[in-house]
């Protein structure tokens, strides 16, 4: 018996071994020139290489570091002209739902391009090289597919977001508008008779614009530099495998099909040790301390001088530190229990015990690492998915949410003495982070498992939903209504028809006697 026992355990390590060492070849495609966006896919994309795969990495983002199994194609003058833009990010703050759509569709587009444009990435794709699995970021980049078709590659999503009709449609998964939010609405699930109705319409609205403008636009583009793949739609819904960075500590719960997997805190690590000077200003803090930060693409200098002001006159009424991520070298009028850093190790600042809220923009990364450490915010959402995000914070109760575009010294100082002083939020955020700290798998291993998984069985299509092989009149019944409501009006017709003759009146016939 315990040799048997032996055996099967040498088996099982010479079977593990030889999966190891016949790694996959894997194309991850993450072509945003924002370091969140690059954190996602790097994180994933790394842990592959280091789990035996050869992993080929196209972003913007060039390797300080040569990195086993790891390739970089280097999608050039990207982060250039970007810089080179100077948008006013804070200007998105005015934007409605419906605004935000045409405006992230008309934004980002030259960056989908680009990509294909790019001479390093025409190289990839005029050689000869095969890949098992090529894994897309979601961000308006359908064009994108064009990849999983020419490589003949398992076409993984990897979504930077919450599922809304951008990924529902996509995978045929059922996303309600009665309490499934669109991207951009600033509604969590719980929405009232006036915000369904707001969110229904934003669904239609973005559902007619996807299927009348993005597609077409995008498969122009896909086959100017991918000749010889099918049309966008014959390739689009040909999906493996989405995986949604989203939790159930953060997020309401929503539908998901078996094939789109949540795994909302992968990027997160444990905390490392922080620079000395940062640690002695956090340690010293008896009173404790408050993380600001707007995150890697809205930054804190770009600030009108009003907002800035209003910030400031709120932070120097407080007993606590501020520890503020500010990108200049310097900032005049600044309170004595203020201090300003260009850079942010903003995980291991959370994970500090004398931090005790944090200040944030609202995005979805910094909203997962202050619940993963149990700090709760104060939310100063600009656009995209922040303002939702906090949304959920007040409805669930660790959050307070201050708008952008109603940002002002009294809202904000009543917004912190309430989140310093409540302890209710302290605690709820606290009991989010055993919620989210209580996985039987690590969000990160989560992820491989899945990717591997369909690796091994072959593309997985037996997790595929079904509604994907209908169109929208028979997904919608509409054919069914259509044909029932026939049957039934027949006999209907057909009665009122006979009614109408049987009771129409009858003429009398009068007969003319002859005279004699």
């Amino acid at each position: 018996m315990v040799m048997k026992t032996a055996i099967i355990k040498i088996l099982y390590f010479l079977c593990t071994f030889i999966c190891l060492t016949n790694g996959a070849r894997i194309l991850g495609v993450f072509q945003m020139p924002s370091y969140s966006h690059y954190q996602l896919g790097d994180r994933i994309l790394k842990e592959l290489a280091a789990r035996g795969h050869e992993v080929t990495i196209i972003s913007p983002f060039e390797e300080k570091e040569k990195i086993k199994n790891v390739r970089k194609i280097v999608i050039e003058n990207v982060l250039e002209v970007f810089a080179s833009k100077a948008v006013d990010m804070f200007s998105y703050a005015n934007y409605n739902v419906f605004s935000s759509i045409l405006m992230r569709d008309t934004e980002i587009l030259p960056y989908t391009e680009n990509t294909l444009n790019s001479s390093n990435v025409q190289k990839l794709i005029k050689s000869n090289e095969k890949f098992d699995i090529v894994i897309l970021e979601r961000l308006m980049n359908d064009a994108f597919h064009g990849f999983c078709a020419h490589f003949e590659a398992h076409c993984i999503i990897s979504s930077p977001i919450p599922t809304s009709s951008w990924t529902n449609i996509q995978m045929g998964n059922v996303g309600p508008p009665s309490y499934v939010p669109e991207l951009g609405s600033r509604f969590s699930s719980e929405m009232n008779f006036f915000e369904r109705a707001y969110n229904f319409l934003a669904y239609l609205f973005y559902t007619t614009w996807f299927h009348a403008y993005v597609v077409p636009l995008h498969n122009e583009i896909m086959h100017k530099y991918f000749t010889k793949v099918p049309h966008l739609y014959d390739i689009y819904y040909n999906v493996s495998l989405m995986l949604v960075n989203t939790h159930i500590a953060v997020h309401p719960p929503v539908p998901h099909l078996p094939n789109m997997i949540e795994i909302g805190g992968y990027h997160i690590k444990p905390p490392k040790p922080i620079p000395k000077d940062l640690e002695n200003y956090l340690d010293n803090a008896n009173e404790g301390v408050i993380l600001f930060s707007m995150g890697s693409n809205l930054r804190s200098k770009d600030l009108p001088d009003d907002k800035r002001r209003a910030i400031l006159n709120s932070f120097s009424k407080l007993k606590e530190k501020v520890l503020w991520k500010w990108e200049n070298e310097s900032m005049c009028d600044l309170p004595g229990n203020v201090k300003l850093s260009k850079w942010v190790p903003q995980n291991d600042v959370l994970a500090h015990p004398n931090v005790k809220l944090f200040v944030t923009h609202g995005g979805l990364l910094s909203t997962l690492e202050a619940i993963y450490h149990g700090i709760p915010v104060v939310g100063i959402p600009v656009f995209g998915d922040q303002y939702s995000n906090m949304r959920i914070a007040e409805d669930y109760g660790y959050g307070i949410s201050v708008p952008y575009e109603y940002l002002n010294e009294e809202g904000l100082t009543a917004a912190l003495e309430q989140g310093l002083n409540n302890p209710t939020f302290s605690d709820v955020a606290k009991r989010r982070s055993k919620i989210m700290h209580d996985d039987p798998v690590k969000p990160l291993d989560k992820a491989i498992f899945w990717i591997e998984y369909i690796l091994r069985q072959n593309g997985g299509k037996h997790l595929k939903s079904s509604a994907l092989s209908l169109n929208i009149l028979q997904y919608l019944l509409l054919d069914v209504i259509g044909f029932i409501s026939i049957i039934i009006a027949i006999p209907i017709c057909v009665c009122i028809l006979a009614l109408k003759i049987i009771r129409r009146p009858h003429k009398k016939v009068t007969i003319k006697k002859k005279k004699n």
